[in-house]
């Protein structure tokens, strides 16, 4: 099964991307997080961010070669929950760039609270032989 967590890139530049995603009540993982208390699981907002640089690097001069996968992940942290029917805005920065492999800040924000931030690497995914 394949989550697009993006419902909307709301602006880029050379070094940064915007991007939207609405939680809505009808997606099928929040009815078993929680039951009765449904939120946004921590691992789809850090999927959100990922996605949203991926983006970005899409729209590069020099798009990557193949798929990129996470390389690392560092300093995440959570501090607010996404319930459906919220906004979660996602920004991503460059950080660095070499070659094919983008360093990202990454920041999730529901109105004027922060939801997720953290590091995140993404780098092609391995050419098989």
């Amino acid at each position: 099964m394949k989550f697009d967590l993006i419902d909307q890139v709301t602006a880029r530049d050379d070094s940064s991307l915007s991007a939207v995603k609405n939680v809505s009540a009808a997606e099928e993982y929040l009815g078993d997080h929680f039951p009765r208390f449904p939120i946004l699981p921590g691992v789809m907002m850090l999927e959100a961010l990922v996605q949203a640089g991926r983006h970005f690097a899409a729209g590069a001069d020099d798009p990557p070669p193949r798929p990129l996968v996470v390389a690392e992940v560092r300093n995440v942290r959570y501090s607010g929950m996404v319930r459906p029917g919220e906004t979660l805005t996602l920004s991503v920065t460059l950080r660095k760039r070499d070659g094919h492999r983008y360093d990202f800040q990454g920041t999730g924000t529901v109105g004027d609270r922060t939801a997720v931030q953290g590091r995140f690497a993404l780098e092609p995914i391995a050419a098989t032989a």
